[in-house]
């Protein structure tokens, strides 16, 4: 089972990715990986939290993060905290290009999903990789 978090700032754009996913032709990786999605609240976090929070919260009840794209402002900064505390069995933190265009363009969502379903079929292999980027290069 893979669990997916979305970062406070892109829970909508999310949902609209969530919900594509759920549908064809990408069900059937939705089943068969075991995905499922769940929000900050179920997992003890709030959106006011800092990053490194949010990391190690991720880490502890291993839930991958999709994110936007967030800084690498001091010490708490999701940048920082994945070279700082990276281990080879951290998950990796999934961040997207460009939220707007995954919300507006069907295209790049799908391009989205496709990038993050061959990750997610490869994950086992991605422990330790600290962030991946989707849709990976145009």
């Amino acid at each position: 089972m893979i669990v997916l978090l979305a970062d406070a700032n892109i829970q909508g754009h999310v949902e609209v990715l969530v919900r594509r996913m759920q549908a064809e032709p990408f069900i059937g990786f939705w089943h068969d990986l075991h995905l499922s999605c769940v929000s900050f609240a179920d997992v003890g976090l709030n959106p006011a939290d800092s990053d490194s929070a949010i990391w190690q919260r991720c880490q502890e009840r291993r839930v991958v993060l999709l994110t936007n794209n967030r800084n690498d402002e001091g010490p708490d900064s999701l940048e920082a905290t994945i070279r700082n505390c990276n281990t080879p069995s951290s998950l990796p933190v999934f961040t997207i290009g460009d939220a707007q265009r995954l919300r507006d363009e069907r295209e790049y969502s799908d391009r989205v999903i496709w990038a993050l379903l061959e990750y997610l079929v490869e994950f086992e292999n991605l422990l330790g990789t600290g962030r991946l980027f989707l849709p990976g290069k145009d």
